[in-house]
């Protein structure tokens, strides 16, 4: 048998483990620009906005919050120091939420609209890219925001569990309603967990169809638990292995980052007087908060795009394995239409 065509990063056949991770690697090393570019655009973009929104919450409330930090420990909080302090930090983790978010739906939507291109071993561009991946935009944040309202149910059963621990080691409450919540949440993360677990790689791919076919979020989720139907565990593994292998690439690049924040925030911190206010501390800790940043920003798009390149790469495994798309993508090689068309072929 001859071997299959390969016009792009994969052979347009059923996918092994090694065609799936060498075919992301191989999208990132042809198209690094475009990605790197649309992920820049994102989360830089996000820092942006969060950085904006800090102003100008600090400019409404930059007196109230420096009156709480000159208090004594003697002293207690005025409530109209605290009421906007707390608005302000509430109006800033908003506007993040909500632009990391959407963020996070562009760079979940420009993979698979590379992976089109870099299947077929078509050239693109950033402008092309950056096009249909916010088309897209909505339908892939409904589909990401569904699922993880699903995920975050153990998340959010073990954060209440873990703080209501804390509350019975620090009241010394061996009996009281603190140690119940705290069972009650440990045992209700234990045991939502492995539904979670089945759920998101039931939905996992969700974005993917969402670009590749066009589809809205609910369909494309029912289109990714059809696809997963049957390889539940395949998908599972491999998910898990590139999640791993993005958090170690992400946490490596991220160390240097640290040793020179910590070296920029010491000599910041060397230069303070002895009694500085809260603008010389924040001012000499702006080097070390800007390094770090640039770390988390890096850190965040190697989290974001490897794992989706490799679930976007399983979802073409999937539809070549039970639709019999290899032949149709080497029919499209060569030929201007993408083969994926609307709904698919």
């Amino acid at each position: 048998m001859p071997p299959p065509p390969k016009p792009g990063v994969i052979p347009l056949a059923p996918l092994k483990l090694a065609d799936i991770l060498g075919g992301a690697f191989g999208t990132t090393g042809r198209y690094w620009k475009q990605l790197l570019g649309i992920g820049g655009a994102a989360y830089g973009g996000t820092l942006a906005v969060v950085a904006v929104t800090a102003l100008i919450a600090y400019g409404a409330a930059g007196e109230h919050l420096r009156r709480l930090l000159e208090l004594s420990a003697d002293e207690d909080p005025a409530t109209g120091d605290i009421v906007p302090v707390l608005t302000g930090l509430g109006a800033v983790w908003l506007v993040g939420a909500v632009t990391f978010v959407l963020a996070t739906a562009l760079v979940y939507a420009a993979v698979p609209a590379v992976l089109q291109e870099a299947v077929l071993g078509r050239p693109t561009t950033f402008s092309a890219v950056w096009r249909r991946a916010w088309s897209r935009v909505p339908s892939v944040a409904g589909a990401v925001i569904l699922v993880s309202l699903v995920v975050m149910i153990p998340v959010v059963l073990a954060m209440v569990g873990f703080i209501a621990l804390m509350i019975s080691v620090i009241t010394l409450d061996s009996a009281g309603a603190a140690v119940l919540w705290s069972a009650f949440g440990l045992l209700g993360a234990l045991a939502t967990a492995p539904l979670a677990a089945w759920l998101w790689v039931k939905f996992s791919l969700a974005p993917s169809a969402v670009v590749f076919e066009g589809l809205r979020p609910v369909a494309a989720m029912r289109r990714s638990a059809q696809l997963v139907r049957g390889d539940w565990w395949r998908i599972f593994g491999i998910a898990l292995l590139a999640l791993a292998m993005a958090a170690v690439a992400s946490y490596m690049i991220q160390m240097p980052f640290s040793f020179l924040g910590m070296f920029s925030g010491a000599i910041g911190g060397a230069a303070l007087a002895e009694d500085p206010n809260p603008a010389s501390i924040v001012l000499a800790m702006s080097g070390y908060m800007v390094i770090m940043l640039l770390g988390q920003l890096v850190g965040q798009f190697i989290s974001a795009t490897f794992p989706q390149l490799v679930i976007g790469l399983l979802y073409v495994d999937r539809r070549i394995r039970t639709e019999n798309l290899g032949p149709v993508l080497a029919e499209a090689a060569a030929a201007a239409p993408t083969p994926y068309g609307p709904h698919g072929p």
